[in-house]
């Protein structure tokens, strides 16, 4: 028996309900202090994507220098997952809640976790900020291990830094690309200028 075209509308609106449901996001939780290895770890272990971005700093003691992989955010997680996930995620030991905004847990962009993912990988000091900047111009990394990085331009006196929002407009995490070649992208038209800082040339 055929369906009637109202059933076939009624369907079609159920399955892309399901389909919204099932639609896995970014988000950000805050973990107990010095608790995001061990976090990140456990909802690994429940099947569920983490990432905890990661910078490589030297540990300094009296007697030996150490390397160790530090979180870029103390205290933050990023998880994908759906909504019907959330209980199991608040569960976890060691998450404390969800970075909510409006009284929902705020979706992190996907722009946002990449850039994230090109720092953990890069070699250069990332600073965390919670100042606010004014906004500046949109710029993108073109060489170097932060290559494809995109984020606002400050300038401060001779420096450039690149600074990315994150979660909210009063956490930034600010870069300094005073080595490297960026190039400005246009908001309105779309093109690009390259401005390539040379230290060279600068010594010179």
């Amino acid at each position: 028996m055929e369906k009637t075209e109202v059933e076939e509308i009624t369907d079609a609106e159920e399955r892309a309900s399901r389909d919204k449901r099932s639609k896995r996001f970014w988000y950000a939780v805050y973990t107990q202090s010095r608790a995001e290895k061990k976090v990140t770890h456990r909802l690994e272990e429940e099947g569920l994507e983490a990432f905890l971005p990661l910078q490589k700093c030297v540990r300094k003691w009296t007697d030996r220098k150490k390397i160790i992989d530090k979180p870029i955010i103390s205290s933050y997680v990023f998880v994908k997952i759906r909504k019907g996930d959330f209980s199991k995620v608040i569960r976890i030991f060691g998450v404390v809640k969800f970075i909510m905004l409006d009284g929902e847990p705020v979706k992190i962009p996907e722009e946002q976790i990449v850039n994230l993912k090109i720092l953990s990988n890069s070699d250069v000091d990332v600073m965390v900020s919670h100042e606010t900047f004014l906004k500046g111009d949109l710029v993108e990394v073109l060489y170097g291990s932060l290559a494809g990085l995109k984020g606002e331009l400050i300038q401060t006196g001779n420096k450039r830094k690149v600074v990315m929002r994150v979660i909210s407009s009063d956490l930034n995490l600010t870069v300094d690309i005073q080595t490297i070649a960026i190039r400005k992208i246009d908001k309105g038209k779309k093109t690009v200028k390259a401005l390539v800082k040379n230290n060279d040339s600068k010594s010179q």
